[in-house]
């Protein structure tokens, strides 16, 4: 669980981006950032049960995000991120593949997993094993108990069925996604608690068969 202070380090530091007021509460953010990573090894061993790809002995420090913005190619130029964010896949840090993500952030804090915005070759393997395999995909996204919690996210999908697709396909919905994650709103309060860890992991369960649908879309 965490504490209040976790969530107005990053309540604080949203109002004041920049360098020197980070550097004056440093010893804030070094607390903060370890309370999350202990919360970090517990989520670790909870996803390593439900899925046998994550290994339970992995450093959470491999899981937590950096808090520090690449602003070379952005015209917003803010140091800093205003969340914690958790990532956990099988081989990659940043993202590359389908995974579990949890984001820590005062009013906009979230489970979801999956794999967003994969790159071209990948897209393309997905949308083959989407069409190829309805029937199972249908069966994760449209469970009653995935449903009742998670939705997939529509917003960077195609306007016009991708190239080589009927347009009147009855699942050409799913067919124009471009992105392949599914999302769970959380109340900041839940992160407060000591059965946080627990709830966190009965999102995993649901989200695992989307998950390792589509690795095995890539994989083959």
């Amino acid at each position: 669980m965490l504490s209040k202070s976790t969530f107005q380090f990053i309540g604080d530091l949203a109002q004041n981006n920049n360098r020197e007021w980070f550097a004056e509460h440093k010893g804030q953010y070094e607390a903060a950032r370890a309370e999350v990573l202990e919360l970090v090894g517990q989520l670790i061993k909870a996803v390593a049960e439900i899925d046998p790809l994550i290994a339970g002995d992995t450093d959470p420090k491999k899981s937590l995000l950096r808090i520090y913005r690449d602003v070379r190619f952005s015209k917003n130029k803010d140091p800093y991120k205003k969340n914690f964010g958790i990532w956990f896949s099988a081989r990659s840090k940043g993202g590359n593949e389908p995974g579990y993500y949890i984001n820590i952030q005062p009013g906009n804090s979230f489970v979801a997993g999956g794999y967003w915005m994969p790159e071209a070759p990948h897209l393309k393997l997905i949308r083959q094993e989407i069409d190829y395999n309805i029937g199972d995909f249908l069966a994760i996204v449209a469970d009653r108990e995935f449903a009742k919690e998670f939705k997939l996210g529509t917003e960077n999908a195609l306007k016009n069925a991708p190239k080589g697709y009927d347009p009147d396909d009855p699942n050409i919905a799913y067919l124009k996604l471009k992105s392949f994650e599914a999302l769970k709103k959380l109340d900041d309060a839940e992160f407060l608690t000591p059965t946080i860890v627990n709830k966190l992991k009965s999102s995993f369960q649901k989200i695992y068969p989307l998950v390792a649908f589509l690795r095995n879309a890539i994989d083959g």
